[in-house]
């Protein structure tokens, strides 16, 4: 059973189409029953760690506090600490070539498990040559002992399909439970590519975090198509957030509907998630009119643990409260929105399932689109604005 439940008060503070409310039955639901009540969460507390950023599309939290963040539109930003007042350090590296464009640019970022010996870390980047755009990559980067700059030591994965416009570029790069680097991608707005297993666009893939190559365990590892071997999961829209449920090996993805049904799944290694806007290659173009999780075509699909229902909320990142600080919370997934605007809180049972979702009124109409949400080793959850002007992180604690 699905339920879904907001007190009136964040409810009735949003636009009806960035309104969660009920959601109504879908395809991938039961008939929808009376939802149980569930209070807002409340009584958080939000501190400004920092300002000035510009779109700040993900975070990695380092051994010595700092936190690294990367900005859409070609920066990296070092912010020496976790508090209210951190300074900020524009991290010299030769970003050149990103393709900052509409929905692409600097995008996810993730430390490297070894960061403390290495201080490497890896980023998803749109990459332009001759000012024309070519692939998403991903790169490997050392930083500098102080912090200052960075340097390009290679290209961990190229040929990941590109946009020119920087539509559907979703890019976040995440450590898996098992120590495999996982990474969710966007379709580019091309009809043909979720399904197609040979292409990286529309997948969640798993790779070496040192080499890029597939690991053992990948459910197509014998394929021909070396590219393939890399693919964990397929069929997706526009993956925007991966995350680890703690203690265990369940990981959740956040993705984007088009004018409906934004998707949060829980990944089953091999798994199609059903969308396929070529309807097979029987139409040209993109057709935004075939269901997120098309069970028709695809009986066999993994169905939503989660659907927005009649509107879009264009979630984004996605990652868990831990920490008996979070009292009631702890274990809470948390889910930012850029459209909706607001920060999603969902309880889940043993099995993935989503008993409730509460929208905290700490967030209610206060600071516009969010991006970025990580947790950091003390527990505090982490969250990036993303509105072009002066955008923030944010430090969120139980008040």
């Amino acid at each position: 059973m699905l339920v879904i439940a907001v007190v009136a008060t964040a409810a009735t503070a949003c636009t009806s189409s960035d309104n969660v409310g009920q959601v109504p039955a879908g395809p991938n639901q039961p008939a929808a029953t009376p939802p149980s009540s569930a209070p807002a969460p409340g009584g958080l507390r939000v501190e400004e760690v920092t300002g000035g950023l510009d779109h700040g599309w993900d975070m990695g939290f380092l051994p010595d506090g700092t936190v690294l963040v990367s900005q859409r539109g070609g920066k990296l930003a070092l912010v020496s600490g976790g508090r209210a007042g951190a300074s900020v350090t524009e991290v010299a590296a030769d970003l050149s070539d990103v393709h900052a464009r509409g929905e692409g640019g600097l995008m996810g970022l993730a430390p490297h498990p070894d960061f403390a010996t290495s201080r490497r870390f890896v980023t998803c980047q749109a990459h332009a040559e001759g000012g024309r755009a070519v692939d998403v990559r991903l790169v490997n980067w050392r930083l500098s002992e102080d912090g200052r700059s960075a340097t390009r030591v290679g290209e961990l994965l190229t040929g990941l399909p590109v946009n020119p416009s920087g539509r559907h570029s979703g890019c976040r790069p995440t450590a898996g439970p098992d120590g495999a680097l996982l990474v969710g991608t966007g379709d580019t707005a091309r009809g043909n590519l979720s399904q197609d297993r040979g292409n990286l666009g529309g997948k969640v893939l798993r790779l070496d975090w040192n080499t890029g190559n597939p690991l053992p365990g990948n459910p197509f590892l014998n394929a021909a198509n070396p590219r393939e071997r890399l693919v964990y999961t397929f069929g997706h829209r526009n993956v925007q957030g991966v995350a680890v449920r703690p203690g265990g090996q369940q990981v959740f993805v956040a993705e984007h509907g088009p004018t409906e049904n934004d998707e949060m799944n829980l990944l089953r290694a091999g798994g199609n998630y059903g969308w396929d806007p070529s309807r097979g290659g029987t139409v040209g173009g993109y057709d935004e009119d075939v269901p997120m999780t098309d069970l028709q075509r695809f009986p066999n699909a993994v169905p939503a643990v989660w659907e927005s229902g009649k509107t879009t909320e264009a979630i984004c990142a996605v990652t868990f409260l831990s920490g008996p600080q979070w009292t009631d919370m702890d274990g809470a997934m948390v889910v930012t929105a850029l459209k909706g605007a607001k920060l999603m809180i969902f309880q889940l049972d043993q099995a993935g399932a989503v008993r409730s979702v509460t929208i905290p009124p700490e967030f209610t109409d206060r600071f516009g689109r969010l991006r970025a949400a990580r947790t950091a080793p003390d527990g505090a959850l982490y969250v990036t604005t993303s509105n072009g002007d002066n955008d923030k992180l944010l430090r969120i604690t139980r008040g």
